[in-house]
């Protein structure tokens, strides 16, 4: 089996529905980005070594091809899985339980004291992109607020794993300027 068409060759792509789009429109650099941040998720889990985050992960992974298919779909009732509030209500739940477990939060850290965490923080910055991509989208093409706000509470629920996976913590102090 042959993975290339040459159906994009002239820099257009099918959706989903079939709807032929330019590969740099809006709606393909939004499930794009969620493609990055599923493959950024399973480089992470690799590193990660608490069986539970693991399975977290996998859980995020398998909703992130519902989401990106949702963006690569014009006609949203064409598209089987839609994320729904159900799916927020579990990342919320997620970012309740990580954020208990970890020390006050009042002051920034430098990411990374460990590949875990370093790797959940990359992919927490690809999920904040994702959402900036999502919103410029929905200011042009309608975009479900359930996506829109299960990406926001995603980005939450990676900070919160990897804040939790820290293991050296180096606090950033700022310099207030003398008066």
């Amino acid at each position: 089996m042959k993975i290339y068409t040459k159906t994009g060759d002239k820099g257009q792509t099918s959706l989903y529905d079939n709807t032929r789009v330019d590969k740099d429109s809006l709606r393909v650099e939004s499930y794009g980005t969620i493609d990055e941040l599923n493959s950024s998720l399973g480089l992470a889990r690799n590193f990660v070594e608490d069986q539970e985050i693991v399975e977290i992960l996998y859980r995020i992974q398998r909703e992130l091809f519902d989401v990106a298919g949702e963006l690569a779909t014009k006609d949203r009732e064409k598209f089987p899985e839609k994320v729904q509030e159900n799916h927020i209500e579990v990342l919320e739940k997620y970012i309740d339980t990580y954020i208990e477990k970890i020390d006050k939060m009042d002051k920034f850290i430098i990411p990374g004291s460990n590949k875990a965490s370093a790797s959940l923080h990359v992919a927490r910055t690809v999920c904040r992109r994702a959402e900036r991509r999502i919103l410029s989208l929905s200011r042009e093409e309608q975009v479900s607020p359930f996506l829109i706000k299960y990406v926001n509470r995603l980005s939450d629920v990676i900070y919160a794993l990897a804040r939790y996976s820290e293991t050296d913590l180096k606090y950033v102090e700022f310099e207030k300027p003398s008066v």
